[in-house]
């Protein structure tokens, strides 16, 4: 079946596209009905005096957040962020320059909240707050991933993330919220992942894969389940057990600690490593989610606690945690609180603890997808950039053959895949494939100049969000690949765990 929209064409050089004015204003999300909302403390509709509980949560959120007030006020519309955004880039629409989606904020913010918008509001471009701006609000603010790109290249450093996290928080606390995020956050409080998998079910597919596993390696790979006293408590996200390339990944680590004779556990509490309080923007739900993380981790006594594949989990681990829920004055002080399951392998590989057989990749030439909130959120290993160090080297330790794409598309600059920040839903099929466009420019040009066949991740939305868009720009789904599915293939398991 054909696609209700234009595939965009993919060109390379890259070319900043002609605006289209509104060419996605009808864009948006499925709103959440209103169990899901009230499920989080949210009104389950659109309350009947929106008007002054909105610009009561915007004075809440400006007088709880300096960086939020700074952002308002320190835009001098210089145009740096104008092109950098990979919705923008793909869609043509203005209202997705960075820029121009904060001033949809920034607008009602000068009407209410300055002297100037007050008494000259034509004088200063301030609207007054209506439903049809809510509606823009709802539309435009979930054509945000969250990425932060753009903060790269602003010479005042704002964060159009922080203003997208503030527009829909305010949305859903007068009763408009979306669907997909809420709806997850919910499961994740009930039940412990984003799957709403309950204990029973999660230890059944441990067991069989547990079996499957095994008998194809040859050694007996374990996938523990609330094992006290374990060393490692393993939060990763949920598509990893079950779902194609993440549960290759979660094979991957299993092979690692087996290999390395240590001993790990998941937790059927804190079986879910995303946190998709961040999308949200609500510091209370982002709290709840990973209080359940350091309740298991005391509960099973732990040693130390690593985070699996998934971008905005480790943005979260690594940036917030030790004010959510630390302090980890219980784990291990030799290593650090939390760790990625990448700063685990590369420092087994390190040691020489780890062997690979690296001819079993050499089919495959690979490039890797630097995921945003990895990028621009966090760090591994302690060294400057390790967070684009660590992943290379380990693909360089178990496969021959490594590019990367152009400076521009890697690294701090990389682009998002186009579905994150809480916009993986069917509902945004358009947007995400639109928004993938800067990524699938960059991998064409590395498949066409060094016979690129893989690009490895290291985060679950990513995975998910190539798996669906890449066949609408001619690419097999099956090029996206967990980096410890690499590992995991071509690791040498010649003893058991000790």
């Amino acid at each position: 079946m054909k696609p209700e929209f234009t595939i965009p064409v993919v060109i390379n050089p890259p070319q900043t596209p002609a605006v289209r004015a509104g060419a996605m204003a009808h864009s948006r999300p499925f709103v959440a009905k209103a169990e899901h909302q009230q499920a989080l403390g949210f009104p389950g509709e659109l309350v009947d005096d929106w008007h002054d509980k909105a610009l009561a949560k915007m004075k809440q959120l400006l007088d709880s957040s300096r960086a939020l007030q700074v952002f308002m006020d320190s835009c001098v519309k210089c145009g740096a962020c104008a092109d950098k955004c990979h919705y923008f880039l793909g869609t043509a629409d203005p209202n997705n320059m960075p820029v121009a989606r904060q001033d949809l904020l920034r607008a009602v913010y000068r009407r209410y909240f300055t002297f100037a918008g007050r008494w000259l509001p034509w004088l200063v471009g301030a609207v007054d707050l209506t439903e049809d701006v809510l509606r823009e609000w709802y539309a435009y603010y979930h054509q945000c991933s969250e990425c932060r790109r753009c903060s790269v290249y602003c010479p005042f450093g704002i964060d159009t993330a922080e203003v997208t996290m503030a527009g829909r928080e305010i949305l859903a606390s007068v009763g408009i919220g979306q669907k997909y995020s809420n709806e997850i956050i919910g499961k994740v409080h009930d039940i412990g992942n984003n799957l709403g998998l309950k204990p029973p079910a999660l230890a059944h597919t441990l067991e069989e894969l547990a079996e499957e596993v095994s008998e194809d390696a040859g050694a007996p790979v374990a996938f523990p389940l609330d094992e006290n006293g374990a060393e490692i408590l393993l939060v990763t996200p949920s598509a990893d057990f079950f779902a194609e390339p993440h549960v290759d990944g979660l094979i991957g680590y299993a092979k690692v600690f087996h290999r390395a004779g240590i001993s790990w556990t998941l937790s059927s509490h804190a079986s879910e490593a995303a946190n998709f309080g961040l999308f949200v923007g609500s510091h209370a739900h982002m709290k709840k989610v990973a209080e359940r993380v350091r309740e298991a981790a005391l509960e099973l006594g732990v040693k130390r606690i690593v985070v699996g594949e998934c971008g905005h989990a480790w943005r979260v681990a690594y940036s917030y945690w030790n004010t959510l829920i630390g302090p980890f004055d219980f784990l291990d002080p030799n290593y650090p609180a939390p760790q990625h399951i990448c700063e685990v392998t590369h420092d087994l590989i390190h040691r020489g603890a780890l062997s690979f057989d690296k001819s079993i990749h050499d089919d495959k030439v690979i490039t890797f997808h630097d995921s945003c909130n990895v990028a621009r959120a966090s760090n591994m290993g302690g060294v400057p950039g390790g967070q684009f160090i660590l992943p290379r080297d380990i693909i360089r330790a178990c496969c021959n053959h490594f590019v990367d794409m152009r400076d521009d598309a890697i690294g701090e600059a990389t682009y998002c895949c186009g579905g994150g920040g809480g916009l993986l839903t069917d509902d945004l099929v358009e947007l995400r494939v639109k928004g993938a466009l800067p990524r699938m420019q960059a991998l064409r040009e590395v498949i066409d100049e060094h016979g690129v066949t893989h690009m490895a991740a290291i985060c679950a939305i990513c995975k998910s969000q190539f798996g669906k868009v890449m066949p609408y720009y001619e690419f097999d789904m099956d090029m996206v690949v967990s980096l410890h599915q690499l590992v995991g293939d071509a690791l040498i398991l010649d003893r058991g765990a000790h």
